[in-house]
């Protein structure tokens, strides 16, 4: 079966965030993360189904549905959970913001990276609980943590450390070898992992671990959040899952999900999820081979310096050379991400995840905004 990445989708008119914000104009929205592609086939018809029914009443995530997760983390990682352990959410988001709250007490402090995901850091500002920002540094072209950083920003007050694999926005692939430092190193903390983009892996010779599949002992101090939000492109749907195998973490965790504060996923999101999961492969298949071929396309025009992207559809991209690129970017009709979002100014985030025709306009109107020093 053959899957078509490169027609356009009209996306103006449907409540899209992305293109809704510069609406009327002649502007390529390339921020926030999603993709431009229909949904996979398979999903589609779920969906259908769902529609064709016509009562969408309050709903219970199936029993299915956690086999599935279950038989995917077996199949893809060799990890062995038990579909008692998975909390379902209305997405990651809710998840980081919950194990802020819930799961690092109120005089507690946390770990998390920078640059990062802007949640990380939001999650911690409304909880409130102190942290500190761990660098990420450059090493042989992968944004990788800092290790000697965060052992020493660690406190005897230190009670969580929070991780994003594969990392946004840089792109990085974390090694076993590295995840098993950082296990080392957060060995008396609870570690909360988003892994939304595990799926999109785009160099074929890696492999996403989940970091609580290294060992038992790092599990049970594990809270992993899912979805297949970003990799089958159904975020407005709203599913996602924590992976928690400890009960009394789970329980902690869980104790505002459901019909409390944080709401269950819609019927739709369960749909979808389910089908993406059973049924899906193919078409992600597909996804990432035109991804890749994205990525090779941005990374052989852009004039900037930016690390290989190993996953995600996002473009870490150094524009330090420019004074206010986004913006610079903007008036030649391109939106991106500004790195202030992710806490390194000097630095864009772009996503590469829309049609091949449209990222090579958005890449000339980038060249032509300015002409940045040659990479050194």
């Amino acid at each position: 079966m053959t899957f078509d990445f490169d027609t356009p989708v009209d996306r103006a008119g449907t409540w899209s965030t992305r293109w809704e914000r510069h609406a009327g104009r002649d502007v390529i929205p390339l921020w926030v993360a999603d993709t431009d592609f229909r949904a996979a086939p398979a999903v589609l018809e779920a969906l259908s189904r769902r529609i064709e029914h016509g009562v969408f009443g309050y709903s219970t995530p199936p029993p299915e549905l956690r086999a599935a997760i279950a038989q995917r983390m077996e199949r893809l990682y060799r990890w062995r959970i038990d579909p008692g352990w998975v909390v379902f959410l209305p997405g990651v988001v809710p998840g980081l913001h919950l194990a802020a709250r819930k799961l690092v007490p109120s005089e507690g402090h946390v770990l998390i990276p920078r640059p990062v995901y802007h949640h990380f850091k939001r999650a911690m500002e409304l909880a409130p609980r102190a942290f500190t920002e761990v660098p990420l540094v450059l090493q042989e072209g992968r944004w990788v943590l800092d290790l000697d950083a965060f052992k020493k920003a660690a406190t005897s007050k230190t009670r969580a450390a929070f991780l994003c694999n594969p990392q946004n926005p840089g792109g990085t692939v974390f090694r076993r070898k590295e995840l098993e430092r950082i296990a080392e190193l957060t060995r008396d903390c609870v570690i909360v992992s988003d892994e939304i983009h595990c799926d999109l892996i785009l160099e074929k010779a890696l492999q996403h671990v989940p970091i609580a599949s290294l060992a038992p002992e790092i599990s049970r101090r594990t809270v992993t959040l899912m979805s297949a939000n970003k990799s089958f492109n159904i975020p407005a749907a709203g599913c996602g899952w924590a992976i928690i195998e400890d009960p009394d973490l789970r329980a902690a965790f869980s104790s505002d999900v459901g019909a409390h504060v944080v709401g269950s996923p819609s019927v739709f999101g369960l749909a979808a999820t389910l089908a993406a999961l059973q049924h899906g492969e193919p078409w992600l298949a597909a996804q990432l081979d035109y991804l890749r071929g994205n990525r090779d396309l941005l990374e052989k025009t852009i004039d900037f310096p930016m690390a290989h992207v190993e996953a995600t559809y996002l473009a870490w991209i150094d524009c330090s050379s420019l004074e206010d690129a986004a913006e610079l970017f903007l008036k030649k009709g391109v939106a991106v991400y500004p790195g202030t979002q992710f806490g390194e100014p000097g630095f864009i985030r772009l996503n590469f995840g829309t049609q091949r025709s449209r990222l090579q306009e958005a890449l000339k109107r980038i060249r032509s905004a300015s002409t940045p020093s040659p990479r050194g």
